[in-house]
């Protein structure tokens, strides 16, 4: 196994994966990010945040409040109620994740301009203070922050209250914070009158989810804090934002201070929030606090954001726990990271160590897949994707970062899938010139039979009916010595290399080849019912070839001798028989030796095709004449043979049956002595018909009968 194969345009394909891979890496298209933060979401759902006891509560506009308080919006005076009621149970801020964009409708100004009134109501409304007037007064004692929406429209070119000031060390962060051109804000009565004023904004990603909270945005080019950042500079009174870069120019934002608290942010001024599950002690019901029941201890020190959980309001959001949430939880959760310190975090580095597990993750399993074989670079790439995700999400319980498995496991993969597509398609050329150059020593059915069934290259064999066609080229050993060696060479080839072609394209299996002789066999290793048709086919077909080759090779000059065939069928042993280092499929048995000597028996009866009655069972159509009843050498009960014939040229092909030979042949077979009378007449008329001669002559000799005892093999 060699891990370094020669390299071709095809082998280059995984090398092109890893580079493609790393492009679409650089690219970041949207389905990859879907499929990143997919895993992220799902980290978290494995491992979620332990919830530990912050100083961060949240007031919940939830349904039972509405139900028990009455229906939204509620005038601003309840607002006012609800903030005093939070200051006076110790809050150091409270957040209002609410925004106050227009004048409340139901203040006693609005009602006097929209409704008709008796004159006396009028003039003791307008005697009654406003109440954005007594909202602004509640909010001017201190340390309430209000909220704005940041948006990207053409017509709101507004800049929301900024109390507060953005100091920067390093480059400037504006072009890394996410960007807006304008904001609605709450109305300016307000606005003015709050310690802080923060962006409501969060970034979701395509998918709809809330996985990170801005710390940080920008409006008009002018750098603007969040809820939750406004939150925490407000809770501890303090006045700037200091931003900090990166070293490296362009990188984008390392973090933000806040007073004295700094917090790692993402290149864009965001944080990861690491999600806890469903916490009840985080949440308090605005209706509690408004009739005083909530716990004076979970307020007091805490900071304190208002918010909406009824579905009405339409504040919920997407969590990557996979459950929906209020946009206030966003906040909150996030400062509880901050005051915990208990920060998910996507390095800086994260993108070079993914990268460079692609470049050299995926060479090594492109180089593997190549070379190695299937099951082995499986198991290697299914080891090194494993320790990718493994190790991704080690980092994150361990050291809570977000690597991403995904980017380099699909590029490892892709490498993989091409390496092997073309090792397969490699293996498949090789083992196809392999079985093309192999099928050359043995029959290709027994190639496929073997590639198919594996387990049959095993010392052993099992009995079978098979048909034998065996073949012997006249006087060739003395043509080889009148002949130069390499044209005699040349004359066999041709030769053999059609009388095997003839039998593969029957079916049949080669036996051996011993010099100029050919041993075919038919119904092995695959058994074929109508092998005996197969075979006297074969036979015939060979035939005709040889007679033609012959005839081709004396108008050369070249007296090559005419071809002598044996056909014979019955049962059989058939496998593998040698020894553990080296075996040979054949078959052994009576009728493969029955089969050679009938071969050798057409040089005594005159003939050049011999077949068995034990073939001719399975050849009802075939045309054939009794050739005699032989006894074999070494046998000693007789075999009725038969000599096909052949189709006269002038009867389409099809071969008549030789009646008057079968008639002096019956005559002969039943002793009859007007036997020797027809095969005189017979050999009169056929001078050349030399198995007629043969019966002929044994008839003048005194012998009787079909049956001869041959002497010879």
């Amino acid at each position: 196994m060699t891990f370094f194969p020669k390299l071709s345009p095809g082998l280059l394909a995984p090398f092109f994966a890893v580079f493609l891979g790393l492009a679409v890496f650089l690219a970041e298209p949207l389905p990859l990010q879907v499929l990143r933060n997919a895993v992220f979401d799902q980290y978290q759902r494995w491992s979620p945040r332990p919830y530990q006891s912050a100083p961060v509560r949240i007031i919940d506009i939830d349904e039972e409040s509405l139900q028990k308080i009455g229906q939204w919006p509620w005038p601003r005076t309840r607002m006012a109620g609800l903030v005093d009621k939070l200051r006076d149970s110790g809050a150091s801020v409270v957040a209002l994740d609410i925004m106050f964009a227009e004048p409340d409708r139901t203040s006693p100004e609005r009602v006097t301009t929209d409704w008709e009134l008796p004159a006396d109501i009028r003039r003791r409304l307008e005697s009654m203070p406003g109440h954005d007037e007594i909202l602004a007064e509640t909010l001017a004692e201190g340390q309430v922050v209000l909220g704005f929406a940041a948006e990207n429209n053409p017509v709101t070119r507004r800049l929301p209250k900024l109390p507060f000031r953005f100091v920067f060390s390093g480059e400037s962060p504006l072009p890394h914070l996410h960007s807006f051109s304008g904001a609605v804000t709450s109305i300016p009565l307000l606005e003015k009158a709050a310690a802080g004023n923060g962006a409501m904004n969060f970034i979701p990603d395509s998918d709809g989810v809330v996985r990170r909270v801005p710390l940080a945005i920008q409006i008009q080019g002018q750098a603007v804090a969040s809820l939750a950042a406004e939150s925490l500079r407000v809770a501890q009174r303090a006045r700037n934002y200091i931003v900090k870069t990166l070293p490296e120019k362009g990188a984008g934002i390392q973090e933000i201070r806040i007073g004295s608290i700094t917090a790692p942010t993402t290149p864009r001024g965001e944080i990861w929030v690491h999600y806890t599950k469903p916490v009840p002690e985080r949440r308090i019901p605005a209706w509690k606090v408004l009739t005083e029941e909530a716990p004076r201890e979970k307020l007091d020190g805490h900071i304190v954001l208002v918010g909406a959980s009824a579905q009405g309001l339409m504040d919920i959001r997407f969590s990557p726990m996979g459950t929906v949430m209020p946009g206030v939880e966003a906040h909150a959760q996030a400062l509880e990271q901050i005051l915990t310190k208990t920060y998910i975090s996507r390095p800086s580095w994260a993108a070079a160590i993914e990268g460079l597990t692609i470049l050299a993750g995926g060479l090594a399993v492109g180089i593997i897949a190549l070379s190695a074989p299937a099951l082995v670079s499986a198991c290697i790439t299914a080891a090194i994707l494993f320790a990718a995700g493994w190790g991704a999400w080690i980092a994150f319980v361990r050291y809570h970062l977000l690597l991403d498995p995904v980017t380099p496991g699909l590029a490892l993969l892709a490498a993989f899938i091409l390496g092997s597509i073309i090792h397969h398609r490699t293996s498949e050329r090789r083992h196809r010139w392999v079985r093309e150059a192999f099928s050359r020593y043995i029959s290709p059915n027994r190639v496929d039979y073997l590639v198919r069934h594996p387990d049959q290259l095993e010392l052993g064999g099992r009995r079978q009916e098979c048909s034998f066609v065996f073949t012997d080229l006249a006087g060739f050993t003395g043509l080889m010595e009148k002949m130069d060696p390499a044209d005699a060479v040349s004359v066999l080839n041709a030769y053999l290399d059609a009388m095997v072609t003839i039998a593969f394209g029957r079916g049949g299996t080669l036996d051996r080849i011993v010099g100029d002789s050919v041993a075919i066999m038919f119904s092995a290793p695959v058994a074929q019912p109508d092998h005996r048709a197969r075979a006297l086919s074969c036979a015939l077909e060979m035939h005709a070839f040889a007679f033609g080759y012959a005839a081709d090779c004396r108008a050369k000059g070249i007296e090559l001798g005419q071809t002598r065939i044996g056909v014979h069928s019955g049962e059989v042993i058939v496998g593998n028989f040698g020894g553990k280092t080296l075996f040979d499929y054949r078959a052994l048995g009576d009728a493969v030796n029955t089969a050679s000597r009938l071969e050798g028996a057409n040089k005594y009866l005159g003939t050049l095709i011999c077949v068995s009655e034990a073939t001719l069972q399975g050849c009802p159509e075939a045309v054939v004449r009794p050739a005699a009843s032989l006894v074999l050498k070494g046998k000693t009960q007789p075999i009725s043979v038969y000599e096909p014939l052949a189709a006269p040229e002038a009867n389409g092909g099809k071969p008549e049956r030789d009646t008057a030979y079968e008639k002096a042949f019956e005559l002969l077979k039943r002793r009859e002595p007007l036997a020797l009378e027809a095969f005189e007449r017979l050999a009169a008329e056929r001078p050349a018909d030399e198995l007629v001669r043969l019966h002929r002559d044994r008839l003048r000799s005194g012998k009787k009968g079909d049956t001869i005892i041959l002497e010879e093999k």
